[in-house]
């Protein structure tokens, strides 16, 4: 019978913890760089001028502009939908907002129509950007947390779509 030499054991147990540590910290790194891929805004890029406050986005790798914000004072995180007539916030996620609940609804998705309800965002930030009483809508169907900023915010502000990056500005006068 062989004799396993002393620390063998404890060797191989390190290689295996480190193996796992490795795999955690890679799967952590590739998370965030995929996180970033799909949201490259999650600092919005804001500056102040006389009058004016603006927000430049950039678009990920779809082409999309995807934006963290806040709705109340919680964050959330926009897509940016100038072919949506309201802001549509998910019907879960609107419970979780506490937003007030207003008149029934009927939906045009992509997916058909659904029911879901008006409501009232009193308080609406993307970057510097603030926007008060922005009429929305609680949507059924739509997947994850993304709030879809409709054009009852957008329509707030002006904006521009160029070389991939989107500028909005909100006039302060």
């Amino acid at each position: 019978m062989s004799q396993q030499a002393p620390g063998k054991g404890m060797g191989r147990i390190f290689m295996i913890v480190a193996w796992c540590a490795g795999l955690y910290l890679a799967t952590q790194f590739f998370g965030r760089v995929e996180q970033r891929q799909q949201n490259p805004n999650t600092e919005v890029a804001s500056q102040q001028g006389k009058g004016y406050i603006e927000v430049t986005l950039r678009g990920n790798v779809q082409g999309h502009f995807v934006a963290s914000g806040r709705i109340n004072n919680v964050p959330v995180e926009f897509l940016l939908d100038t072919g949506a007539t309201d802001v549509a916030v998910p019907q879960e996620l609107a419970r979780q907002l506490a937003l007030p609940r207003g008149a029934a609804v009927t939906l045009n998705t992509a997916n058909g129509r659904v029911q879901g309800y008006r409501t009232q965002i009193d308080r609406l930030q993307l970057g510097a950007i603030v926007l008060r009483d922005v009429r929305a809508v609680a949507a059924p169907g739509l997947e994850g947390e993304q709030v879809l900023l409709g054009m009852s915010a957008l329509n707030k502000l002006e904006f521009t779509q160029r070389d991939g990056t989107m500028l909005l500005r909100q006039t302060t006068n």
